[in-house]
């Protein structure tokens, strides 16, 4: 019998799929929810991942979902891909959707765990195995983490229309915890829920290899250091592009923290292909960073400024006062937030009741006014004569020593957010303008 050649995997009949596996043009191994295979092994994990989005309907959508796979159709989950004539290589995973009994699309998977990094020559290899079958998706997933999917934890040139995706394991564990909360995206099937549990189970047991943002890049130490020393910064030291780069997964990490807490999904903030250059020169200029945790039906999102010269992390809410009130008012108002706060979870307050400062946004002036909680009677005097547009609730709090620590800093930076939340955010509100009522006017009343 004459061997017909693969050219291609998104086009290709199944039954001509199934053909080349028999001739073992194709090698592949179906994707086992029980794999006999190490305990820790990267495969072991690639095959319990494969099959939790197979056997899991709310998961797979959602996986789909973030990487445009076809939801339209029948799909075939497989671990240990290998294409002999094409590339020796072995990727650890592979997808394909047959709509009609052809393959209509088609994604691979390559898999680390513990510290096993992304291997950008591995990558090189699969995009070019993934252009050869016209296989448009490339997805990396490891312990590293990126400020969103589109990027990747290393610096490839990916092919015209091919996309490559990244997770970090976290995220995904996040992803099937938010679907055990009893909200509008829960798992219906009591049977999904019991597999997705089992399955997260393993993956959140250190055996698995998985674990979250540990520790900083080296660089952040040596930023730390260097804005001590006041050592004059350059665009060029890498070690400051390196700090960044921390800085967002950290970000990243603080929004899945919170994601996991709270049940629904924290976002980080977005990121542009500028925005690391932007914020070298912003580190240069201002010795700091910022970020922000975007929460949805919180009445504001948090904002994050992390400063190297001080040592100090502070987070913020931002919140609008009664407007049609005058000052004196609008100070009150803030005042009654804090009580509330303070009424509602005491223990929690008084852990940051210290470190908290007021904030108010004075309306066309260049800097806002800002008091220690303990002093904010001083805003009316502060405030007199000027129009109080806004407040922010702030906390500083200094990390010493260890703002310099590549795995003290994220301890810390953690702590902070839930102590945040839990003692201020979720208990704070929004002043929201009255919906206007009708004027009734004389004439109204003859008709």
């Amino acid at each position: 019998m004459i061997q017909k050649k693969l050219t291609k995997l998104v086009g290709l009949k199944k039954e001509d799929f199934d053909l080349f596996v028999k001739t073992k043009q194709i090698k592949l191994q179906p994707a086992r929810l029980i794999p006999t295979l190490k305990t820790g092994d990267e495969m072991a994990l690639t095959s319990i991942f494969l099959s939790t989005v197979r056997l899991v309907k709310e998961y797979r959508d959602g996986i789909f979902k973030s990487i445009k796979l076809n939801r339209a159709g029948k799909a075939y989950y497989y671990t240990e891909a290998c294409f002999p004539d094409i590339n020796q290589s072995r990727i650890d995973g592979l997808i394909i959707v047959v709509t009609k009994g052809v393959i209509s699309d088609a994604v691979f998977f390559e898999m680390k765990n513990k510290n096993n990094g992304i291997d950008k020559t591995q990558i090189e290899s699969y995009l070019s195995i993934s252009k050869s079958l016209k296989v448009t998706k490339l997805v990396t997933v490891s312990n590293e983490f990126v400020a969103d999917s589109s990027h990747s934890p290393v610096n490839v040139k990916v092919p015209r229309n091919i996309f490559l995706y990244h997770f970090s394991w976290t995220y995904l564990i996040t992803k099937g915890r938010l679907l055990l909360f009893k909200n509008d995206l829960k798992i219906q099937d009591n049977d999904q829920v019991e597999i997705m549990s089992e399955s997260l189970h393993y993956f959140e047991n250190s055996v698995s290899g998985i674990c979250g943002y540990i520790q900083m890049k080296a660089g952040w130490k040596e930023l730390a250091e260097s804005i001590r020393a006041q050592k004059t910064l350059k665009m060029s030291d890498e070690y400051i592009e390196e700090a960044v780069l921390s800085w967002y997964e950290e970000e990243k990490d603080m929004a899945l923290l919170l994601s996991r807490r709270l049940g629904v999904l924290v976002k980080s903030s977005p990121k542009t292909k500028d925005s690391l250059k932007k914020d070298i020169k912003k580190i240069i200029k201002d010795n700091c960073i910022t970020g922000e945790l975007i929460i949805k039906n919180t009445a504001s999102d948090i904002k994050i400024l992390a400063e190297f010269e001080r040592r100090i992390v502070s987070m913020s809410v931002k919140l609008t006062p009664p407007l049609n009130k005058g000052n004196k008012a609008r100070i009150t108002w803030i005042v009654k937030q804090l009580e509330n706060c303070k009424r509602k979870n005491e223990a929690s307050f008084m852990k940051l009741e210290k470190e908290l400062f007021i904030e108010a946004n004075i309306k066309y002036a260049q800097a806002n006014i800002k008091v220690k909680l303990s002093e904010i009677e001083k805003l009316i005097d502060l405030t007199k004569d000027k129009d109080i547009q806004g407040f922010k609730i702030v906390i500083n709090r200094g990390f010493g020593a260890s703002f310099a620590s590549v795995k003290k800093f994220i301890v810390l930076i953690e702590i902070l957010v839930l102590e945040f939340y839990e003692g201020i955010v979720q208990y704070v509100s929004t002043w929201v303008q009255p919906t206007p009522k009708l004027i009734q006017k004389d004439n109204d009343l003859n008709l």
